[in-house]
């Protein structure tokens, strides 16, 4: 079963923006450095054509992560939450009343 994540229309249109970042410019990046590294030589040997593939592989994966997690992901209407009560994406301040110190969470 797959797990929903909420988030506001600005942090959806963030993932997506660091989605494309890696597909657009860090997966031809990866490329090109295996294909350099290939060019040096014996590849049983080649310690930087094992670093780039395994920077590939790690890449793919982070990837294939954001493409799950923007598959399950449900955007939240802020204007549309009760704010009289403490639901997903509230922000509450809370005071000490021994030293009227206030934090926000």
């Amino acid at each position: 079963m797959s797990k929903i994540s909420y988030y506001t229309d600005k942090g959806l249109k963030d993932l997506r923006k660091k989605l494309d970042h890696l597909k657009d410019i860090e997966r031809p990046n990866a490329s090109k450095a295996i294909g350099e590294a290939r060019d040096k030589g014996d590849l049983s040997e080649n310690a930087e054509y094992d670093a780039a593939k395994e920077a590939q592989g790690m890449l793919e994966m982070e990837i294939s992560k954001l493409e799950e997690t923007l598959s399950n992901a449900r955007i939240i209407d802020e204007s549309k939450l009760d704010s009289s009560k403490i639901l997903i994406h509230s922000t509450v301040k809370i005071k000490n009343l021994t030293n009227s110190a206030t934090m926000e969470v």
